[in-house]
């Protein structure tokens, strides 16, 4: 008997909208999902989730095991999270239980407890470094460096007009140390999850914290820190400044990770990820609008080194 069709949730109907590739990929999805469920004898055990990129159906295998389905959009971000999970084999995130490359699928353990959106800030930032600590091993060198990376946001923020709706000081501080990092040996070699922040941290699993949803590269640990800062940002909005450096001085001294390059890294993410909106490099997982965002941008770049 065929597995029955998964119901897509609103959400993920909705990505159609972004798109022709991503029309075309909610339209394949249901029948993705559900040859998967079949190949891999798995049975839906409960309502289908989303992400920003992927769905994600509660599942039972065979052997009676809880677990989750998870089907994500081909993005190049996430093209290696299977060899990331792979790596970390279950040490401080997810489990991965079985993975086919080509659908973008990975069965994973079932983690059923929270993540660390409702947590003080400066907890979740304790929690967070001491996942650095775990996951930050050799990378292998199927992983993408992230001196390569760099290069194409490099050569925009070079190529931005002066008049562009950002700090001119900044976006050349921003240049100069992108110009520094790309020919530093330092910047690449170390498995980095590069998009760790507060959502993407659960508990409920073998382990009391767990990291899920990796976009890994060869990297640089302290590349790491800036998503745990523009993050719940509209929490600081009474003492922005203090509350970023707060948060940033929690991350670093818990880490041991050296505080003036990962001050420089988080500026150099900073006026990428607004570089990358002024050009309007596709969806940005933020409610935020597009001035907002970059608003948002400068002031953790500024808050850091104030």
């Amino acid at each position: 008997m065929p597995a029955p069709v998964v119901a897509l949730p609103p959400g993920v109907l909705g990505m159609a909208t972004r798109g022709a590739d991503w029309a075309a990929w909610v339209e394949r999805l249901p029948g993705v999902v559900r040859d998967l469920m079949a190949e891999w004898e798995l049975r839906q055990d409960g309502e289908p989730l989303h992400g920003f990129t992927a769905i994600l159906v509660p599942v039972v295998t065979r052997s009676g095991l809880m677990a989750v389905l998870k089907v994500g959009f081909p993005d190049e971000e996430s093209a290696l999270e299977h060899l990331a999970l792979t790596r970390w084999d279950g040490a401080g995130a997810v489990r991965l239980l079985r993975a086919d490359p080509h659908r973008r699928a990975l069965l994973l353990e079932h983690l059923r407890g929270t993540d660390l959106r409702d947590a003080w800030d400066v907890e979740a930032c304790g929690i967070v470094a001491g996942l650095y600590q775990r996951l930050h091993v050799p990378a292998p060198a199927q992983f993408r460096r992230l001196s390569a990376a760099l290069v194409e946001p490099l050569t925009q923020l070079r190529a931005l007009e002066r008049s562009a709706p950002l700090p001119r000081r900044m976006v050349e501080q921003a240049v100069s140390l992108a110009g520094d990092f790309v020919k530093d040996t330092e910047t690449d070699g170390v498995l980095i999850h590069t998009d760790l922040h507060y959502a993407n941290v659960l508990s409920g699993g073998r382990e009391t914290w767990s990291a899920i949803d990796p976009q890994p590269l060869s990297g640089d640990p302290h590349y790491e820190l800036a998503p745990m800062l523009w993050n719940r940002s509209e929490e600081l909005a009474g003492d922005f400044r203090n509350g970023v450096r707060r948060r940033f001085h929690a991350l670093v001294d818990h880490s041991g990770l050296d505080e003036d390059r990962a001050r420089d890294w988080v500026v150099v993410r900073m006026m990428v990820n607004a570089v990358g909106r002024l050009l309007d490099r596709g969806p940005i997982d933020t409610a935020l609008s597009a001035d907002d965002w970059l608003t948002l941008c400068i002031a953790v770049a500024k808050a850091v080194q104030d």
